[in-house]
């Protein structure tokens, strides 16, 4: 009888209709659900007089992603910011890695800042395909720690004001969260991020001859390349949905940026100015990816910025 059943279960499966895979697409993002939720202290990690620092986790659909979070002493409830760091190999990659200046920085002017790991980094859950869905995972991972905060307990954080900053790689998640989730953030803060269009960064990092990847390979065979399926690409690309973005924006780029062509903020500053976006942009002359010597400079006006509009 038990043979039966599973043979009947089995013929039941086998005349489902098969589901196509969703293709990867920053629309695709603005119809799901986000779930973030469970937000929790693991351990305490270090401590001083002005915030102390603990690492966390929270849930992104079913998957755990790690990170640290530095909570300010004193009565709050604090303002949040999310801080989203760039392109750093998942091989060395450790739990709060990235940005480490301003989250301390950011922490001692009075914020509680968190600072999630994405999936596969740390102690993340792993999703082996999010390198083949250009690591849009990253973003549900963004938008989904935005909404741990708002369904915690915890009475730290103001829910209200709610910041974002993101480098590098980061800045692009930030963008993808700006244009997918608008309502769930009051202000953004770029240093030097990734061309909002998907083709400029597939172009420099996977199809160049140093870089060139079987990834790149395997795109190019299942969507096209960004001459054969131009639709595609736009419908990966932040910039073509930046009608969508609320929240005001403060840009940092390196006039000697080697990483990030400084002429990609250039042109996305004119696309935001275009579409009557609130954006201050802030170009430093001789300064390279990481900002070194303008980099006191450039937390001055992110915190001026980040009080002007979660203060």
């Amino acid at each position: 009888m038990r043979i039966q059943m599973l043979i009947v279960s089995l013929l039941i499966v086998l005349t489902l209709p098969v589901r196509a895979a969703e293709t990867p697409s920053l629309s695709a993002l603005m119809t799901r659900e986000y779930n973030g939720r469970d937000l929790k202290i693991v351990k305490t990690l270090a401590g001083n007089n002005i915030y102390t620092r603990y690492q966390i986790a929270y849930k992104s659909d079913e998957l755990t992603i790690s990170g640290i979070m530095n909570v300010p002493k004193g009565k709050g409830p604090f303002p949040v910011i999310i801080t989203n760091h760039g392109h750093i190999d998942t091989r060395i990659y450790t739990n709060g890695r990235g940005l480490k200046r301003e989250q301390d920085y950011l922490a001692r002017s009075g914020f509680v800042v968190i600072h999630p790991d994405y999936r596969n980094h740390a102690f993340s859950g792993k999703d082996p395909d999010d390198l083949a869905g250009f690591r849009l995972g990253y973003t549900i991972d963004a938008i989904n720690c935005i909404m741990a905060v708002k369904n915690s307990a915890y009475k730290f954080f103001n829910k209200d004001k709610i910041g974002v900053l993101g480098h590098s790689m980061g800045g692009g998640v930030v963008f993808n969260v700006l244009v997918v989730r608008p309502d769930l953030v009051q202000a953004a803060v770029l240093f030097a991020p990734m061309s909002t269009d998907a083709r400029d960064n597939f172009y420099r990092w996977q199809l160049r001859p140093k870089h060139h990847s079987e990834t790149a390979e395997k795109i190019i065979a299942q969507y096209g390349s960004p001459e054969t399926n131009p639709t595609f690409w736009d419908g990966l690309s932040a910039k073509s949905y930046l009608k969508n973005i609320k929240a005001p924006i403060l840009l940092h780029h390196g006039t000697a940026d080697q990483s990030v062509p400084t002429a990609w903020s250039d042109k996305l500053v004119e696309w935001l100015k275009a579409d009557g976006k609130k954006i201050i942009y802030c170009k430093y002359p001789g300064e390279r990816h990481e900002f070194c010597p303008a980099w006191p400079l450039v937390m001055q006006r992110t915190v001026r910025f980040f009080n002007q509009y979660l203060k």
